[in-house]
């Protein structure tokens, strides 16, 4: 038995997911099994420290650094909470918390020629970008080395920067564990995750070279807006709208979801990635001005921010995929969304949409056991990212390996 425990706090920034996870095989060909998941939240004050900071808000390098510890000590406690009654894990995989990410420069058609988007925007006129550097930067606090010391167990941490160094997004970073686990050998499938943001990973069926034709990418808001929406309209009494229910209740402003569908980034070409630089506080404020005139109820703007998640996901796969999927599979938080599900599966009319957990695969805890596996990936040796998704260069390990601090006698 091989445990191995991995660790993730999404765009939601709702809490750390904690996976262990038993671990077997090579390469492609692994096995695994979920022996405890359990979601741990933040502390409030820690909460708001990171969505602040995911807002753009300035702080100093020291509060910088002073959340980074923070963040990394809450991890190491839900590493060592996770194993408790179960045998000793001998490796963690630990996403962090993604506070900043921009993805290589991008481009989007305007005024009838390319051009480069520096900030993209939701206003069909583009800016031209200053020149800087064609490469990617991503940001993810919860150091490595302090989770390693302080569950004294080996740790592999940042893992998107490989892959940006040879010219990659950095994401989407579960395709490959995607691959591994979820492909089928007669059915084209999509994996859907829908957490703060979405991404899809696009399997072919497992024949034929099917692995360099696996695609995947973000398609834009997964939960971020409707989150957000929820805390504006409750003054933050809630935090999300539990089940879609409060949506529900609402009519979607189909105008205005083909407006915000105009936005660049939907229009872009994969590999592409996006975060809450984009789909954020002043993306939400942006939708709330373009509502004023559409005189929506409370419920009524929470139905029309869910179907530009569902529109947006199906948009993008009618856009960008080869074919239709036969199957899409939900993971993420935005899979317990019923609502969300519903309108999904109204777009996406004869296509089954469904769970990986209908499929043996959590999907609470499926992105949290990716980084499990991406750090048994690294240990042996083997490539984490897939470059038909991520659009780096080539394969490459993934992640950097902290040792905890041995003290002699």
């Amino acid at each position: 038995m091989t445990l191995i425990i991995g660790l993730i706090s999404g765009t939601s920034v709702d809490g750390i997911d904690a996976a262990l996870v038993d671990i077997s095989g090579t390469n492609l060909d692994i096995k695994i099994e979920l022996v405890a998941g359990a979601t741990y939240p933040y502390p409030a004050n820690l909460r708001e420290r990171i969505l602040a900071v995911c807002a753009g808000e300035a702080i100093s390098m020291a509060e910088l650094a002073e959340l980074d510890d923070a963040i990394a000590f809450t991890f190491a406690q839900a590493a060592q909470n996770i194993q408790i009654g179960h045998g000793n894990p001998s490796l963690i995989g630990s996403h962090g918390q993604t506070v900043y990410h921009k993805p290589p420069r991008q481009w989007a058609r305007g005024n009838g020629q390319w051009a480069m988007l520096d900030s993209p925007s939701s206003s069909p006129s583009l800016r031209l970008a200053p020149l800087t550097s064609p490469f990617g930067y991503t940001l993810q606090l919860g150091r490595g080395a302090v989770i390693a010391n302080e569950t004294g167990i080996t740790t592999v941490s940042n893992f998107r920067v490989a892959d940006i160094a040879v010219g990659g997004h950095g994401a989407p970073l579960v395709p490959r564990i995607d691959a591994a686990l979820l492909s089928h050998p007669q059915e084209a499938r999509c994996i859907q995750n829908i957490g703060g943001i979405g991404n899809v990973t696009y399997i072919p069926p497992r024949r034929d070279n099917w692995l360099e034709k696996i695609r995947a990418w973000d398609t834009g808001p997964g939960n971020s807006l409707l989150d957000l929406a929820v805390q504006y309209l409750t003054d933050g009494a809630k935090t999300y709208d539990e089940n879609g229910s409060w949506a529900a209740n609402g009519t979607p402003c189909y105008p205005l979801v083909e407006q915000w569908l105009s936005q660049d980034y939907f229009h872009l070409p994969p590999p592409k990635s996006t975060g809450r630089e984009l789909f954020g506080v002043d993306y939400l404020h942006q939708c709330l001005q373009d509502a004023e005139g559409y005189q929506l109820s409370p419920a009524d703007l929470l139905a029309t921010l869910t179907e530009l998640t569902a529109a947006s996901i199906v948009h993008s796969y009618r856009t960008f995929l080869p074919q239709i999927p036969q199957r899409v599979l939900l993971c993420g938080g935005g899979s317990r969304n019923l609502y969300l599900k519903h309108r999904l599966q109204v777009l996406l009319e004869s296509v089954p949409v469904l769970t990986t957990d209908e499929v043996g695969l959590s999907a609470d805890f499926k992105e949290a056991i990716a980084f499990a596996v991406l750090a048994y990936w690294r240990q042996m040796g083997t490539p984490g990212n897939l470059p038909t998704a991520t659009g780096a260069r080539q394969e490459v390990l993934l992640g950097e390996i902290h040792l905890p601090l041995i003290v002699g006698d």
